[in-house]
């Protein structure tokens, strides 16, 4: 258990107006004041591109010892953390549901992984099962707890943008994949783009603003 007023409690989710009073935590606390970290959330039923997305402009900051934070659904959230696995990289889970109750349940074997190579949380007890409301909850952690939002894919109605909305109501970077304007799964990242996000088209275009970023974090002692 960390909680609100403990030293290792994460700075940058202080700053938050909603900050939760408790994190129960599995595995290396010392990823949640190591920097950067970046959110990288999208839908659930992916596109066959997503993969490909994710090669292009995760996997080289994995490479770079970003920490990567999603919320282990399934779809986008499942293939960051699995990425950020693959490659030997640092990657937290926030959960919508205490650990006694992972949801969904195929992705046990991914909590376990993720416990023991990153650090997994959640503001809920452990016995406390996960409900339908927890998990817009969990989103302003996982935004909160990064400097930025990358969306990999959305639709039109994802819950994607709730997390969209809170990174941008806690004054962080919100960014966006482009694709196929056939696809359904582009549609929101298009909209987001359209409502200001920044295009991605390199993962450079989120490093440099990074290195524009880095001094602020550091004069709170981050990093």
């Amino acid at each position: 258990m960390i909680t609100l007023v403990d030293e290792d409690y994460p700075i940058v989710l202080k700053t938050i107006k909603d900050a939760p009073l408790v994190l129960y935590a599995l595995g290396d606390t010392g990823l949640l004041n190591k920097f950067p970290l970046l959110s990288v959330i999208g839908t659930r039923n992916p596109s066959q591109d997503a993969l490909s997305k994710m090669e292009k402009f995760v996997v080289p900051l994995v490479r770079k010892n970003w920490v990567i934070v999603s919320g282990m659904a399934t779809g986008i959230d499942s293939m960051a953390h699995q990425q950020a696995l693959k490659y030997n990289g640092h990657t937290i889970a926030v959960l919508g549901g205490g650990f006694h109750h992972i949801y969904p349940k195929h992705n046990i074997l991914l909590f376990k992984q993720i416990c023991e190579s990153g650090l997994v949380l959640s503001e809920y007890p452990p016995d406390l099962p996960p409900q339908r409301y927890h998990f817009p909850e969990r989103n302003r952690i996982i935004s909160g707890l990064s400097f930025g939002t990358l969306v990999i894919e959305a639709t039109e109605r994802s819950g994607t943008l709730i997390t969209v909305d809170q990174a941008l109501d806690q004054g962080r970077e919100v960014y966006a994949v482009p694709g196929n304007p056939l696809r359904l799964q582009s549609i929101g990242c298009h909209k987001m783009i359209q409502d200001g996000a920044k295009l991605v088209q390199e993962p450079e275009d989120i490093m440099e603003d990074w290195e524009r970023m880095e001094l602020n974090y550091k004069s709170l002692g981050l990093g």
